[in-house]
């Protein structure tokens, strides 16, 4: 004769348990990040100047380069130097001139346009 179903059941359950256990027995602790100094501070190394940071060849030295030059540069000019878009054009002269190389941008209303350039810091 059969067993009854009951004791069955109560087999697979303890199956269960015994798996739940040895998974939870099996699974990793967490790792403690290695690469960090105990009672040290991260070493941060100084930020590179405009100059190191953009190759002569590069679209942002280009841009970079125009923006420097007495009379500035329109978003027109800077558009068909780079063969960008002018919303990305806007974006990198508010993203990357102003906020990661912190130069001090200056626009002025001109005849043909916005003019955009690079002021010194000391005629600010």
């Amino acid at each position: 004769m059969s067993k009854p179903i009951k004791g069955r059941s109560a087999a697979l359950s303890k199956d269960k348990k015994k798996a739940s256990r040895k998974r939870a027995a099996h699974a990793r602790a967490p790792k403690s990040p290695k690469h960090k100094r105990e009672g040290s501070s991260p070493v941060r190394q100084a930020r590179p100047s405009v100059e190191q940071m953009s190759r002569p060849e590069s679209k942002q030295a280009r841009i970079i380069a125009t923006l420097r030059a007495p009379g500035g540069t329109t978003i027109e000019a800077l558009m068909r130097i780079t063969g960008w878009q002018p919303h990305s054009v806007r974006g990198f002269l508010a993203g990357v001139i102003r906020k990661k190389l912190g130069l001090n941008l200056v626009s002025t209303a001109a005849n043909n346009g916005r003019v955009y350039r690079i002021a010194d810091r000391t005629a600010a």
